[in-house]
């Protein structure tokens, strides 16, 4: 509030996702325009108070920009401009990738550190503050799913997970180490994601689109963007940097009084993640219209830097969906 205060016209929302919705909430009541970074919330309690702010920005004219750069790159634009003009044809099968070797090592409790200090410190291995890692980090490519299918959500999904190398340490959390999903969507088409974070493997961020006429592979991590079959393309468009990318556009679209709002794509990708994590956790099938009505809200208690309660280690079949 202090920051809303002090005459500033942009607000950038980097701090751990957990907060995002409240933040985002309070930028907007304040005439803010806003940076957001992703995830947009840790659950979908989270992403409903989202799309209400977003619809407030747009009421506002104010600019909403995300933090799903990849959006904002031209080499993989490019890409998805082709697959929505039917580079492989009719599309049934997507594959997506986020393995990587893991975050910043966890710290260790310090004496003086209350429940809550010592959470927010290993933030990223706490659900209520990360949403674990699939929606946190792995997001980005559950993103490139969304945008293949035009943003229109799966009709369901089911999952599997779960903590095998990841150290059995206090400051190491409850999130899991690995994820794969399976997105069922109207249309026939199914999805598959996976993720990891496993040390001493090999680190993965690809995507594979298979349709009637052909299949696209899409690695941007080495620049790969490339479709085989009836018609086969190679990418053409030049790299550049997403990141600096996403804030012309925001600057330019508030200097020229022309907003730019990413609030509903940016909240359906984070809940495509959410619900992913959802049925992982549980070991239930979730359906869209659960993901989205879920009453689970995993900050229901304000923070505070005093005791709080260390989340419980999810175990399919007995955690509830909620």
């Amino acid at each position: 509030h202090k920051v809303l205060a002090s005459g500033v016209d942009v607000m950038i929302l980097t701090t751990p996702p957990g907060f995002r919705p409240e933040h985002l909430r309070a930028s907007v009541e304040a005439g803010k325009h806003v940076f957001c970074e992703k995830p947009v919330a840790v659950d979908a309690t989270g992403v409903r108070s989202v799309l209400e702010s977003a619809k407030m920005a747009k009421a506002q004219n104010l600019s909403l920009m995300s933090g799903f750069c990849w959006r904002y790159q031209d080499q993989v634009h490019e890409t998805f401009d082709k697959l929505h003009a039917g580079g492989v044809g009719d599309l049934h099968t997507i594959q997506t990738t986020y393995n990587t070797t893991g975050w910043v090592a966890p710290k260790p409790r310090q004496p003086g550190w209350s429940d809550a200090e010592f959470q927010l410190r290993n933030w990223q291995y706490f659900t209520p503050l990360s949403a674990d890692h699939v929606a946190e980090q792995a997001v980005h490519a559950i993103d490139w799913i969304a945008w293949a299918m035009k943003d229109q959500p799966p009709v369901k999904c089911f999952a599997v997970g779960g903590r095998q190398t990841r150290e059995q340490r206090p400051e190491t959390g409850n999130v899991w180490d690995h994820f794969s999903i399976i997105y069922e969507y109207a249309n026939g088409v199914r999805a598959y994601h996976m993720c990891r974070h496993w040390p001493n493997t090999p680190s993965d961020n690809s995507a594979y689109f298979l349709g009637s006429k052909g299949s696209c592979t899409m690695q941007p991590w080495n620049g790969t963007h490339v479709i085989d079959g009836d018609t086969p393309w190679r990418g053409t468009a030049s790299s550049n940097d997403m990141y600096q990318r996403e804030h012309d556009v925001l600057f330019k679209a508030i200097r020229d009084a022309k907003p730019v709002n990413d609030g509903t794509f940016m909240s359906h990708s984070s809940l495509l993640a959410i619900m992913g994590r959802m049925a992982a956790y549980t070991g239930q099938v979730v359906t869209w219209d659960q993901a989205m009505n879920s009453q689970e809200n995993l900050n229901e208690t304000p923070w505070a830097l005093s005791d709080r309660t260390t989340p419980a280690f999810p175990m399919p079949g007995s955690t509830p969906l909620i």
